[in-house]
């Protein structure tokens, strides 16, 4: 899958501003950014990249601080290197090493995860997979049962493997990542994930322990309910990939929909990974 660049130059007077423009981007369909010193990247897939649609969207925020962006194609094998040549390794809570395969190995650290990121979403850099890192080690996750719903690279499903789940279902819509999920798993020789391509309809009708959904807000509501019916009684789910304001408050009124009780946040930025009961 070839994915489209676009560098947004931007000059804010407030961090909210561009964050604003972040947030408006990954409705239509943006599903990874990098912050730059000039302002930021946005990465969407080719097939869903409509430049009418963009400039729709960017016309409110015109008027609201200055900024300018180009559109580049990135066919997949470019994609890689970008990756590859960006990519360096990260420590969470100084009890995770996050690392490629071309960097060294750090047996100090408790656990260490290896991700050959390709074109899939999440390596750990990012504030939402970061956090909710940060939230899975604050939290048993030994003997239970996961579902890891856009998983990406699998970094979550993988870090659950290594704080002991039992068994664990990894669903992306994108079969580069579902490729991904798989290879990643086996670079880190897990054998209890099992890897689905698809959106909510690919969900087993099983029932979960612990669910992780860091994916954005608009997918996150059209798929509570589906969470909701296959997470059990008294298990969590942790949701990231969305903003404090106002993305917090309208995932919590969903929940509560769904009897799904909101418990604890934690904020980067402006981004939140949030944790809920049942």
């Amino acid at each position: 899958m070839n994915y489209y660049e676009v560098f947004f130059t931007t000059i804010t007077t407030e961090d909210y501003q561009q964050d604003l423009l972040i947030n408006a981007l990954g409705d239509i369909g943006f599903d990874t950014f990098e912050e730059t010193e000039l302002g930021f990247k946005a990465y969407i897939p080719e097939t869903d990249f409509n430049e009418e649609q963009l400039l729709e969207t960017l016309t409110p925020y015109r008027d609201l601080f200055t900024f300018s962006y180009e559109a580049t194609l990135i066919p997949q094998k470019n994609w890689n290197e970008v990756w590859e040549s960006n990519f360096e390794p990260i420590t969470i809570g100084n009890r995770v090493f996050v690392r490629a395969t071309f960097h060294e190995s750090r047996p100090e650290f408790a656990y260490e995860i290896v991700i050959d990121p390709k074109m899939a979403f999440g390596t750990g850099h990012h504030q939402t997979t970061a956090m909710v890192l940060q939230l899975m080690l604050e939290n048993e996750f030994a003997g239970k049962k996961v579902l890891d719903m856009g998983c990406g690279t699998g970094i979550l499903a993988i870090m659950a493997a290594r704080l002991g789940a039992d068994d664990i279902m990894a669903i992306d819509y994108d079969p580069v990542c579902y490729d991904s999920t798989v290879e990643n798993a086996q670079l880190n020789h897990v054998s209890n994930i099992t890897a689905g391509c698809g959106s909510k309809e690919a969900i087993p009708d099983e029932q979960y322990d612990i669910i992780l959904a860091n994916i954005n807000r608009n997918i996150l509501i059209d798929q509570m309910s589906r969470y909701a019916e296959v997470l059990k009684p008294e298990g969590e789910i942790y949701f990231s990939g969305f903003y404090e304001t106002p993305d917090l408050d309208i995932i919590t009124d969903e929940a509560r929909k769904y009897g799904l009780k909101y418990i604890t946040h934690k904020k980067d930025s402006e981004w939140v990974a949030a944790k809920f009961i049942k």
